[in-house]
Parts: structure tokens; C-alpha cells; sequence
């Protein structure tokens, strides 16, 4: 089947006139300079790749850490709705025995595949391994140091889903354990409070992600430079941004790609809240939070617990505050794909790639998802 008349963001990171094909689930040509007169037209759409999410807790009621499939498959629909056609979900800081189940039910999903779900592309392992001072909504009950072979152990369980383990530099033995877990997937810098220094030893030790920019890492400071600047230093250190629209100012938002030109992902950050009404309490982690204003929030607390948002939302936001249109794109889409490690499968209207793309208009605020060529 071929598309026509269509607004593309290819592989080049720039958006084409012209024509793209799905062929058994995956894209054909793209931009052919001959177009079968049966091609449908899209009349101008703009045709985008599925956006790619690799932050996020849960949705409509559900989280990932629960262990529950059936939960895990709602969370899976819900990001298909909204333009996120693959996901790697984030678990929390829990007892390893808690995160091995969940970690189970990602890979039986992965191996399962059902039609019109995003497709689950990895996990991001977000704890145990954080700084007590910069724990923010994870559970100090069970932070630990670095611990490679309890990683391991879960890695290996899963069949290797962990493709983005996360860590505060600082801590006894994160060198180490960078530079064994950096061979089997991405290593992150993570709710730390971490030097500088302490930074650009785990960036070359193989560090290649930051988490979250700005929340719960230290500000950048003139004689203190912190986590922020090391990671802008190095080319090969892309760099995760909540762009809900309470995370973080606009203007630190722009200052980010600023920084990070195109190296720059976007996440939401979303919890079991995303969907439920305002004033709803949850578990988060073995610590109770609540939806307030849009946001939610630790109980009794002002410490901000995880989003409500999603990624169409999130690349909705950036537009809005002024991020060139292709470097929104390319961060809602390439460059989480290649921090999972799946850019040769998804993230990019592609020969040969799953043919998950978005059909929106020129102000993003209509969208048709396809998931395998496959409309949802």
C-alpha cells in the first residue's frame, strides 16, 4: 500500500513532499519517485514516526511496577492512543523479588505481541541504585549501592529487557558497575547529587544518558558544575526532558536543546494517575501520592511524584514553547529509540523499519496512529 501527497519526517531528520509505501507491516519505499495510481493521498497530512516513550510509571490506574499483566497490556493501549506506538516502561525503587515479576510480565508481553498495542520495547530500571539526598518520589526504604551482579541476575531473568539501567555516580562502586553494565545496555545518571567530576567518571566509564534533566540532579552552578554540564560536554550523552508542563519551565526547556542540540528525548514521566480524575490518591512505589492540579504529588507533601501527561501531549508542549518542529519530532521518536538501543527497528520512517508512523495535521492537534501499518 502506498501513501501519497504527504508531509514526511524521514530518516534525515528533515520533513519531504512526496510518497512512502507499507509493505507486511513495515515501511517500503519511501519518497519513490513512481506512485502507483491506487496510492491513498493524504492531502498534505504531516506523517511523523510513533513516537517512542521510555519514561513512564503507568497510566489509567495502572503501573508497571504492580506486576500485573493484565495491567501492563492497559498501559499498552493507552500509549497506542496516544501516538506512542513502542514504549519501555520505568519501574520504581522496590525489593529486587518485586521488580523480577514485573520485569516477567514485560518480557511475556514482549514475546506476545497483540495487535493495536504499542509495542513493548524494553524497561528503563529507575532505581535501586540512588543518592538518599536526591531520592525525590522513590522509596528510601530500598535504595541500594551499586549491585551488578543483582542487576545481572534480573537482566538475565528477563532475557535482557533492561535496555536503560539507572545510577547516582557518586555511589561506592558506580565506575565499576558502569563499565560491566554499559556492555549490556544503556547506563543513565539518575536521582544523584553527584560532582561533576563524579559525572565525567561515569560518562567515561560508559554512561551514555541522563534521566530526567534537571529533576533531582543538582542545578547548574558556576563553580559547581554538576551532572548537567558533563553530559553536555559529550557527544554521546543524550538526555531525557518531562516536558508536562510542571517538571519544568519552558524557558530551562529551551535552554536544554540549547545545550543538547539534537540529543534531546522526550519523556513524560506518567504514573497510574494519567486519566484519572483530579483528588485521586495512589500507591507509588509503597509511598501514597494524589493528583493536585494536574500534577501529582507525594501525600503531604510538595514533592512532585510523577506526570499525568503523555508523549502526544509532551510533543504538543515543546512545539508550543518554541522547539523547531524537527527537533521535537526527532526527540519524541529517534533518539529514545537509540537510547533503547531499537533505532534499527523503530524511531524512523525507514525501508525496512516497523511501519509505526502518526498521520497529524500542521498544528498536532488531530492524529491517526498506525501501528504495523495497521491503523489503531
Amino acid at each position: 500500500m502506498f501513501y501519497k501527497n504527504a508531509r514526511i519526517f524521514t530518516s534525515d531528520f528533515q520533513f519531504h513532499m512526496g510518497a512512502f509505501e507499507v509493505k507486511d507491516g513495515l515501511f517500503g519505499e519511501i519518497l519513490p519517485e513512481k506512485v502507483p495510481a491506487d496510492a491513498i493521498d493524504l492531502q498534505g497530512a504531516t506523517v511523523i514516526p510513533g513516537l517512542v516513550e521510555v519514561h513512564s510509571h503507568g497510566n489509567s490506574g495502572a503501573d508497571f511496577s504492580d506486576g500485573d499483566y493484565e495491567g501492563l497490556k492497559r498501559m499498552a493501549k493507552f500509549y497506542a492512543q496516544c501516538g506512542a506506538t513502542s514504549f519501555a516502561p520505568a519501574s520504581m525503587t522496590l525489593p529486587y523479588e518485586v521488580l523480577s515479576k514485573a520485569f516477567a510480565n514485560a518480557k511475556q508481553l514482549k514475546e506476545e505481541a497483540p495487535a493495536g498495542y504499542s509495542r513493548i520495547m524494553g524497561i528503563q530500571m529507575e532505581g535501586p541504585y540512588f543518592s538518599y539526598k536526591k531520592r525525590g518520589a522513590q522509596n528510601a526504604d530500598y535504595l541500594k549501592e551499586p549491585d551488578f551482579d543483582g542487576f545481572k541476575k534480573l537482566y538475565d531473568e528477563c532475557g535482557g529487557m533492561v535496555r536503560i539501567v539507572d545510577i547516582a555516580p557518586e555511589l561506592p562502586g558506580a565506575a565499576e558497575f558502569v563499565a560491566k553494565a554499559s556492555k549490556l545496555c544503556t547506563v543513565s545518571i539518575a536521582h544523584t547529587d553527584c560532582t561533576y567530576d563524579d559525572a565525567k567518571a561515569a560518562i567515561d566509564a560508559g554512561v551514555t544518558h541522563l534521566t530526567h534533566l534537571y529533576n533531582a540532579m543538582p542545578g547548574i552552578h558556576h563553580r559547581n558544575p554538576g551532572a548537567i554540564p558533563a553530559g553536555v560536554e559529550n557527544e554521546n550523552v543524550q538526555a531525557e526532558i518531562i516536558t508536562d508542563g510542571f517538571h519544568i519551565h519552558p524557558a530551562s526547556v529551551r535552554l536544554a536543546f540549547t545545550m543538547f542540540k539534537n540529543r534531546m528525548i522526550l519523556v513524560s514521566d506518567s504514573g497510574r494517575c494519567t486519566g484519572q480524575p483530579e483528588g485521586y490518591q495512589f500507591d507509588l512505589g509503597g509511598q501514597m501520592a494524589e493528583l493536585r492540579g494536574g500534577v501529582a504529588k507525594l501525600v503531604g507533601t510538595d514533592t512532585i511524584a510523577c506526570s499525568a501527561s503523555n508523549m502526544w501531549a509532551c510533543l504538543q508542549n515543546v512545539l508550543s514553547w518554541g522547539i523547531p518542529e524537527e527537533e521535537a519530532v526527532r526527540a519524541a521518536s529517534y533518539n529514545p529509540a537509540k537510547a533503547l538501543g531499537a533505532n534499527d527497528q523503530i524511531g524512523s520512517i525507514e525501508t525496512g523499519k516497523y511501519a509505526d508512523f502518526v498521520i497529524t495535521n500542521s498544528d498536532y492537534s488531530e492524529k491517526r496512529v498506525f501501528i504495523g501499518g495497521v491503523e489503531i
